[in-house]
């Protein structure tokens, strides 16, 4: 029998005959480029790419550049830093997997996928939560429990009454909404959960079934088609879990009030700003991600309710109490489902992450074993680990040290895949295995090993299958290494070297120049009337801003807000064009607010302090860095271009 070995020959076999019409462009030192990838790259990057011999030249100029400091990294041997290889062989692993799947079982899914996204589904259930390693005691304990649970619900007893009795559901959730998970589609819940809920008529109550979590029943309520997807930002007024009912009175007040200044034209950008508690949004207006019919994004059901129920673009809602408080809801964008070929590719990459995968994968293995002759191994070479696997395995330390011979298991495309390897993946996957007899444990090990061998040689033959695959893994690996080199030559060294970029800022001070600014106390008024009453407060010298404030958000906190900073006028919007003296300004209107400004200081021309030029001068750095960098790269390696194969792209 041959070896995995002489994969390598059939690969060194292939791949020149595949280069024979892909001739050179590009010779980084001994590091040849060919015509194809350096294409694949420009189109990648120039998706209305031009072929005139500028543009041709211009490219090439950034593509040498990218080349010289890969082959430097590789050079300097960053290839070989464990961290690098397992991030590269993690991505490696992502692209196979379009390319080791059943193609028609996994069309079928991604058709399916799309047609429940067409269609929502709402139901209830009921968890008996059980963990995947749970023994077969503890399983067979949980689903005589969620039997008895389903047999209460048969004899007559209303299945939401059942969720929320003791010993019921363990979701949590049930005791308030009787298991109740409102509407949902395809890719919001695990694939066996969706896949029942579909399947199963509207009404009925579902045998168990068992998903990572545990044990299921579930109850069909309702369909209706879906209402598509939809994008959203919202103001948060929060409330504690168990606010007093003066508390939410108050939270309520705050967020009508500030619904009411959107009405009359307040920014949404700046109410977000000044009074949303949801931090996570807060620096960008308050966008939420894109939520409902093919996304796998959920809300709770009232702000999901309330934001379909909005019109259109920009409408946005009365304030909607939720358990997380109140939401003034502003809807961005709503889009309907999607025809079947705009969403294919989305959807492809979807199932190839989700658990349907598992479905075309077992049936590619199969389809894998037909086409490479598999056939497996004398039931006695398995001997050894049913005489030999012991209850250290469940713990980590078992090995097996004293296996000497290495009968081969299975063998595919005439490659014996043996007992040594067998071993191998029994030491390193251990964890997550439920306790059993070891006959079961064997058995079980045996077939994933299996799956796994014949999957990972399959893997192995992909770049001498596909092109594409080939320039994709190749893209990843540069990519890796380029961000690892720049990280340490030029980004991390900027910032790291402290003196030096202390003295390229001395260097170029020029560069690093404050415009004439003033110092300034800003009021910003709600309207005219505020306005006047701040303006004549101020002509107290002894008045402080906290005065003003405690006095004119004495009954609302949106009647003015203050800052006080160094400010450029010509660059800061609602202080461009205004004729500011020392002192008191008189209030001034722009863009719907009114402002008074007290100037405290004019400030003229002047360098930054390093502090203050920092960040830029950081970029600057870095640029030099870069820069000097490349100019050493091109003096160590010899770089020849193609030109007249370059000229021929695009032809």
């Amino acid at each position: 029998m041959k070896s995995i070995s002489l994969s390598i020959v059939f690969l060194s076999l292939i791949l020149p005959i595949l280069g024979q019409k892909d001739p050179v462009i590009l010779k980084v030192n001994k590091e040849k480029v060919k015509k194809s990838e350096f294409l694949q790259i420009y189109l990648k990057n120039n998706p209305n790419p031009k072929y005139d011999k500028a543009s041709l030249d211009e490219y090439m100029t950034l593509f040498q550049k990218f080349k010289l400091k890969v082959v430097e990294a590789e050079a300097l041997g960053y290839d070989t830093i464990p961290k690098l290889k397992r991030e590269f062989e993690g991505y490696k692993k992502q692209l196979a997997i379009p390319y080791l799947i059943d193609s028609a079982q996994n069309q079928a899914l991604v058709q399916e996928a799309y047609d429940r996204t067409k269609m929502e589904i709402r139901c209830s259930h009921i968890l008996v939560k059980l963990e995947p390693t749970a023994s077969p005691a503890d399983t067979l304990e949980a689903y005589n429990r969620i039997m008895a649970l389903k047999k209460r619900i048969e004899k007559g007893e209303d299945f939401a009454s059942v969720a929320k009795m003791k010993n019921g559901s363990d979701d949590p959730s049930a005791a308030s909404n009787g298991g109740d998970l409102g509407y949902f589609t395809a890719f919001q819940m695990v694939y066996p959960f969706e896949d029942k809920a579909y399947k199963i008529p509207i009404g009925s109550v579902s045998d168990p079934f068992r998903t990572r979590f545990g044990y299921h029943i579930l109850k069909t309520t309702g369909s209706r088609p879906s209402r598509g997807s939809i994008k959203t930002a919202h103001i948060m007024i929060s409330i504690e879990k168990n606010a007093d009912q003066t508390t939410i009175d108050n939270a309520r007040k705050k967020a009508e009030e500030i619904y009411g200044k959107l009405l009359n034209g307040a920014k949404w950008e700046e109410m977000v700003s000044m009074y949303s508690d949801d931090p996570s949004t807060t620096k960008k207006g308050g966008e939420l991600p894109v939520f409902g019919s093919g996304t796998s994004q959920r809300m709770i059901p009232e702000f999901e309710e309330a934001a379909f129920a909005l019109k259109k673009d920009g409408d946005i809602s009365m304030p909607v109490k939720t358990n997380y408080g109140f939401h003034i809801i502003k809807r961005i964008e709503k889009k309907e489902v999607s025809t079947f070929e705009s969403m294919k590719k989305e959807l492809q990459a979807k199932v190839n992450k989700d658990e349907r995968s598992k479905k075309t994968q077992d049936s590619f293995v199969r389809k894998l074993k037909d086409r490479y002759g598999y056939q497996k191994g004398p039931a006695s070479n398995l001997q050894w680990f049913l005489d030999n696997l012991d209850s250290t395995y469940f713990v980590g330390k078992w090995t097996a040290k004293d296996l000497k011979s290495n009968k081969a298991l299975f063998t595919l495309d005439g490659v014996d895949f043996g007992q040594q390897q067998f071993a191998r993946y029994l030491e390193k996957n251990y964890r997550a295995l439920r306790k059993d007899r070891t006959e079961v444990v064997v058995e079980a090990q045996f077939k994933n090993w299996e799956k796994t061998a014949i999957l990972e040689y399959e893997e192995y033959l992909l770049p001498a299958k596909y092109a594409d695959y080939r320039a994709l893994v190749k893209e990843y690996h540069d990519g890796i290494l380029l961000y690892e080199i720049m990280s340490d030559k030029v980004w991390n060294k900027a910032v790291k070297d402290t003196a030096g970029l202390r003295s390229f800022y001395q260097s170029h001070l020029d560069n690093y120049r404050w415009p004439a600014r003033i110092s300034a106390t800003v009021y910003e008024c709600a309207n005219k009337t505020i306005a006047g009453e701040v303006y004549a407060m101020l002509a107290n010298d002894t008045i402080t801003s906290k005065h003003v404030i405690d006095k004119i958000n004495q009954e609302t906190e949106l009647n003015l807000k203050v800052k006080m900073n160094k400010y450029d006028p010509e660059s800061t919007n609602f202080l461009k064009g205004q004729a500011l003296k020392l002192g008191r300004n008189l209030p001034y209107e722009f863009e719907g607010k009114q402002y008074v400004v007290i100037v405290t200081e004019q400030l003229p021309p002047m360098n930054k302090a390093f502090n203050e030029a920092k960040g830029v001068a950081t970029s600057d750095y870095q640029n030099f860095l870069e820069a000097t960098w490349l100019d050493s790269l091109k003096r160590k390696y010899k770089v020849k271009v193609n030109k007249k194969v370059l000229y021929t792209i695009g032809e």
